[in-house]
């Protein structure tokens, strides 16, 4: 979670600085949702998200290098500097996208899924996205063919309360998100999104529901995010007051955890000023080894545009499980 904070702060650096372009929307505040929920995985399992997906490729294992570079348009980042910042793609950890697409991804989550019990498999397939997603069609047709297929996916909406600056009551007929599973007879829970314990909990009972069942889960996971939508959207000011944000801040899932492990005794201020300068040193050098990679030269414009469909091609990627 520190590692993801700190990272996020320095890409908030770099974008300022012109080193990243495009859309940018970082995770602060929401660490402990990736962390807990994907610390509950197998390697051979799936992770499909949104386009605020820094956090949660870090947290899958892509290295701060891969992710830092692809931010940067290089050709060493996890998508070879074609991806950015909304699209991170990692084969080597089946982090399997960052979508810009708002609820896009769901359905292609869902097919994974699909995939997955077709293949006689028992990994899962972990789908994040926000609750402004909640309200396009493909939400519900995936979850619809998830419940009646009985498919191995599990639904983490990360409620952080606004779909850019619209909050949560004025799109929503109902609160608690989570209910809109009951329409497809699908477990359901909300669920503290600012403890990473209490997240991973939550997972993991999904987790072992949909490798023994097959039986999806939808989870709402109560969030908030401390930076603006974007890197182009004011952190208060506009939609919501700084009094409120001052208020969630209060419980900063790293503080949270912080007082956690130090009720417990194994947490203090000599260990968090360690870890914290064991960690700006790897942004850093994720940093510096963003800035000297090569920028994709003209002719990646033609590689991996068109899947290959020759006989061969197809057999080996079956057996490979691709």
């Amino acid at each position: 979670m520190l590692l993801q904070r700190r990272f996020e702060e320095k890409v908030a650096e770099a974008y300022a600085l012109g080193k990243i372009g495009g859309f940018c929307h970082l995770y602060i505040g929401q660490e402990a949702v990736g962390t807990g929920a994907i610390s509950v995985l197998r390697e051979d399992d799936y992770v499909v998200t949104s386009y605020r997906d820094h956090g949660q490729a870090l947290a899958r294992g892509v290295t701060p290098r891969a992710v830092m570079a692809e931010l940067f348009g290089r050709s060493d980042g996890c998508s070879k500097g074609k991806g950015g910042s909304m699209h991170l793609f990692d084969r080597n950890t089946n982090f399997l996208g960052g979508h810009g697409i708002v609820g896009g991804h769901i359905p292609l989550a869902t097919g994974v899924a699909f995939a997955i019990k077709y293949r006689g498999g028992d990994q899962v397939c972990l789908c994040f996205f926000g609750e402004a997603a909640v309200n396009n069609g493909a939400f519900h047709e995936a979850l619809n063919m998830a419940a009646l297929w009985k498919l191995p996916v599990i639904y983490v909406i990360e409620n952080n309360r606004y779909g850019m600056g619209t909050a949560l009551e004025r799109a929503s007929a109902i609160n608690d998100i989570a209910e809109r599973a009951c329409s497809y007879d699908m477990p359901n829970e909300v669920v503290d999104g600012q403890d990473v314990f209490v997240v991973r909990e939550a997972i993991a009972r999904a987790v072992t529901r949909a490798r023994k069942e097959h039986t999806p889960t939808l989870l709402e996971m109560r969030t908030y995010r401390f930076m603006g939508h974007s890197m182009s959207d004011a952190v208060s000011g506009t939609y919501r007051t700084k009094e409120e944000l001052e208020e969630h801040m209060k419980r900063d899932p790293i503080m949270v955890l912080r007082g956690q492990m130090e009720e417990m005794g194994d947490w203090n201020d000599e260990s968090m000023t360690a870890m914290d300068k064991e960690v700006r040193e790897v942004v850093e050098d994720s940093w510096n080894f963003a800035d000297n990679s090569p920028e994709p030269s003209g002719d990646a414009l033609y590689e991996d545009v068109l899947v290959d469909t020759t006989s061969d091609a197809v057999e080996s990627a079956a057996v490979a499980g691709d």
